[in-house]
């Protein structure tokens, strides 16, 4: 049978429009690659990453770039998946769609550990209702052909059959169970055969061991050689010595031969189950590809977010424009973390690179000392555009940067002793190459240009090739020593000078890049902190031209201006930082101490009204009408909560509206007059001392209200309080419904909540408190309380029973213990 090539997805990248030239290894791209592919946990995975090339195709690059900021959110969110296993199933799926065929057990299981990784992934992607979800479009879009798949029932068939060592378990299927349950009892039954005959052998000293062995999937037993013919049976081998042969009794002869048909049956059903495994996996082999596929480069962007997280790296902005700001050597800064780790101290970053090119500017001319990082800076700029092109995130704070075609580098040494090149032999053949092939669209790299041959024709040649790529409006970045090519840049449009950073104090470089300005090379400078010595030094300088001298002396001071002015910014900086920091503090204490003084004058508000409830309490007590005096006292006391509940609401709203201003020509927020009038509620009219109702609101600030028949309009300044209609009681309601009269034994404004059964019977406070029930609900009572002692607790239980049942109650609880504990209730009433 003819199998076709599994048609779906591809396992590795497939890259569209790759650059045709991208100096990979000057710009070290296959070691970037490497440390990216590190963060992989399977062999399909790191490969994906290291077959990942620089791509010139927009869309794709954006897609990539877009997928690994998602699973970049994913992980920092806390988010995970478990990737091991993975590995490229193509091989053993087109067996698998072979007819009859059948996979080894543990091929087997390699396929459903990917099995279990693709379903896993889809369920992720597609999660029931209550599983986690992520804004994730650029990954579901590459996982959404995994949506039309369905790996329940193959997952259902691969489970739990395999065991770790590639043998097949009882549960494999019911037959496989049978047989070996069956063959376990054989093996017995042959066991206690053949101990019987090792016990009489034994005792007549014909046996060698007292034990028994396997000899060509047959049991048997040891006997001396010298009597053999003393036991009954066939003989299978002897030992290496011939002092002891093993023998199959007779009487096991037929139990061997069950147990042979027996292990024939178990290999035959091991292979209908191998079979029929592998049917399935074949059956749905272009699902496991396809899901493979997608896995291999969700694995390639959980790699590149990992990265990316590691060294704090920016999705790369594609623009006309080149400008990369904080910018750093993504292997460098490995570098340093390793080495820090190493040391056990906490690992320092590379100096940062910025370079901002102006409009209409595609040339950067880099000068400065040896060691100074010129060609560091060259090589971070290239590296970064290779991995931005390639979908990977780059170490900046922020990177916008054209789309190069192609990215052309001459960095180093290029001396070929194979073409018999010297190092400017091979240098020129190089820059030929480049300029023949280079375009508008491409970075072109060039280090120390001019170097290697006669400073004079150096120069002239490096400024030729210069103005040669900036003619053809080529993206270019010059490191060089050559004063023409720093005059050149000066006298150009289109090219900016640049210069990396040098100490005249320690004589040591900064790393540091400084746009707009071309640097001192500091040679004799570097020479003579190197130990040079001091008469060569001398000699040197005495050999150097006036105009020399003086073009070093002029950069020299143009970058210790440089570098005050940096100084003097930094500075301001700092004082307005810390003036923030004191405005900051000083806002802080101010509002300190203002709610101080708010909470101190709380507590004196709070003492005066104490007092008055006080005095208050005082007066109604010398009352001599009881019933009077309680009525007074509740009311009072209601009415005092209510005011401190609202005075408590108005001074907060008054210390809020003061602090944030909202008080200032807002009347609304005046917390002095009145809130919330609405149609029915009565109002305590200053002018006439008396209630009245509000009928109508005529405005914000103006009601009509009646007092009796009287009706008046009222101003909201007239009003200095609010009281909301109370709620009609169940009786209140009764009374007002036609031709019914409903009357009870007392007032219900002076009934009491509570009632004291202690001492009766069950049956006496049953009707006691259905009595006292009835009249409270029709009171209108919220809740009431029943004291009825603790005793033995019959009382309480046949109550609480009662209660709960009662169509007017909504609650029965226990108080606390300070208020009764076990021996009362209160019970909650409908309204």
């Amino acid at each position: 049978m003819t199998v076709f090539p599994l048609l779906t997805m591809p396992l590795l990248p497939n890259v569209p429009s790759p650059l045709p030239e991208s100096s990979a290894a000057a710009l070290e791209w296959p070691r970037l690659r490497d440390a990216v592919a590190g963060r992989t946990f399977s062999a399909l995975g790191r490969a994906w990453v290291l077959a990942l090339e620089p791509s010139a195709d927009l869309s794709w690059i954006d897609r990539q770039q877009q997928r690994t900021e998602e699973m970049r959110k994913m992980l920092s969110g806390g988010g995970s998946f478990d990737f091991h296993g993975l590995f490229d199933p193509t091989g053993l799926l087109d067996q698998a769609r072979i007819e009859g065929a059948a996979l080894e057990a543990m091929e087997i299981s390699s396929l459903l550990n990917v099995v279990e990784r693709v379903a896993a992934w889809r369920n992720v992607i597609d999660p029931p209702a209550s599983g986690a979800r992520y804004n994730w479009p650029g990954i579901v879009a590459l996982s959404e052909p995994l949506l039309g798949y369905d790996f329940a029932p193959l997952l259902r068939l691969l489970r739990g059959k395999i065991e770790p060592d590639g043998s097949l378990s009882d549960d494999a299927s019911p037959e496989l169970r049978r047989i070996r349950r069956a063959m376990e009892r054989q093996h017995r039954a042959i066991e206690e055969s053949l101990r019987r005959s090792l016990r009489s052998l034994t005792e007549g000293g014909s046996t060698q061991d007292d034990l028994i062995t396997i000899r060509g999937d047959r049991f048997v037993i040891p006997v001396k050689a010298e009597f053999k013919r003393k036991v009954p049976g066939v003989v299978h081998g002897s030992s290496s010595s011939g002092q002891t042969v093993f023998v199959e009794p007779l009487e096991t002869i037929e139990q061997n031969n069950e147990l042979v048909r027996l292990l024939d049956e178990e290999q035959a059903e091991i292979h209908r189950i191998l079979v029929a495994m592998t049917r399935a996996l074949g059956e749905n082999a272009a699902a496991i590809h396809t899901g493979t596929c997608i896995l291999a480069e969700v694995e390639a962007h959980v790699a590149r977010a990992r990265f990316a997280i590691d060294l704090n790296c920016v999705r790369p902005v594609f623009t006309e424009e080149l400008s990369l700001t904080a910018a750093r050597h993504p292997l460098l800064e490995l570098r340093m973390k390793a080495a820090a780790r190493e040391e056990g101290s906490e690992a320092d970053s590379p100096v940062p690179l910025t370079i901002i090119l102006p409009p209409a500017t595609k040339q950067l001319i880099i000068s400065g000392p040896n060691t100074g990082g010129k060609t560091v800076s060259l090589k971070t700029l290239g590296l970064l555009a290779l991995m931005a092109q390639a979908g990977i995130p780059v170490p900046a704070e922020e990177a916008k940067l054209p789309l190069f075609t192609s990215v052309y580098a001459d960095i180093g040494d290029a001396q070929s002793i194979e073409r018999n090149l010297s190092s400017f032999s091979a240098h020129v053949v190089n820059l030929d190459r480049i300029s023949r092939e280079a375009t508008a669209s491409s970075l072109v790299l060039l280090d120390e240009l001019g170097s290697a041959t006669d400073p004079e024709e150096g120069a002239a040649l490096a400024v030729a090739v210069a103005s040669h790529f900036l003619a053809a409006n080529v993206w270019c970045c010059i490191t060089t020593h050559l004063t023409s090519l720093k005059v050149y840049a000066a006298n150009h449009a289109g090219v900016l000078n640049a210069a990396v950073g040098f100490d005249q104090e320690t004589l040591t470089p900064t790393y540091e890049l400084r746009l707009g300005v071309p640097g001192a090379s500091a040679g004799l400078n570097i020479a003579a902190r190197l130990g040079l010595s001091p008469e060569i030094i001398t000699a040197a300088r005495a050999q150097m031209t006036t105009q020399t001298a003086d073009i070093g002396a002029f950069l020299d001071q143009l970058h210790d201006q440089l570098t005050a002015a940096i100084a003097e910014r930094e500075t301001l900086r700092q004082r307005e930082r810390e003036l923030s920091r004191e405005k900051a503090r000083v806002e802080v204490e101010g509002r300190v101490e203002q709610k101080a003084r708010t909470k101190e004058l709380e507590v004196k508000l709070n003492s005066l009204i104490e007092d008055f409830a006080y005095q208050l309490r005082e007066t109604v007590k010398a009352i001599d009408d009881k019933t009077v005096a309680q009525k007074i006292a509740r009311d009072s006391a209601a009415r005092i909560a209510r005011l401190r509940r609202e005075f408590s609401e108005q001074f907060n709203s008054t210390v809020v509206a003061h602090n944030t201003g909202a008080d200032k020509n807002d009347p609304a927020a005046q917390p002095h007059l009145p809130k919330g009038i609405k149609v029915g509620d009565l109002v305590k009219l200053k002018s006439l001392g008396r209630q009245a109702r509000v009928d109508r609101v005529v405005d914000a600030k103006t009601f009509e209200v009646s007092i009796g028949p009287m009706k008046m309009r009222a101003g909201i300044d007239d009003i200095a309080g609010v009281e909301s209609v109370k709620v009609v009681t169940p009786l209140e309601a009764a009374r007002k419904r036609g031709n019914i009269t409903v009357s009870t034994n007392s007032d219900p404004d002076y009934m009491s909540s509570e009632i004291n059964v202690i001492g009766r019977t069950a049956d006496e406070a049953h009707d006691e408190v259905e009595r006292f029930l009835d009249r409270a609900f029709l009171a209108g009572l919220p809740r009431i309380r029943i004291v009825h002692g603790t005793g033995m607790g019959v009382l309480r239980r046949t109550l609480r029973e009662y209660l709960r049942g009662h169509p007017h109650v909504t609650t029965v609880t226990e108080p606390a213990q300070n208020e009764g504990g076990q021996g009362a209730t209160v019970v909650e009433l409908r309204q």
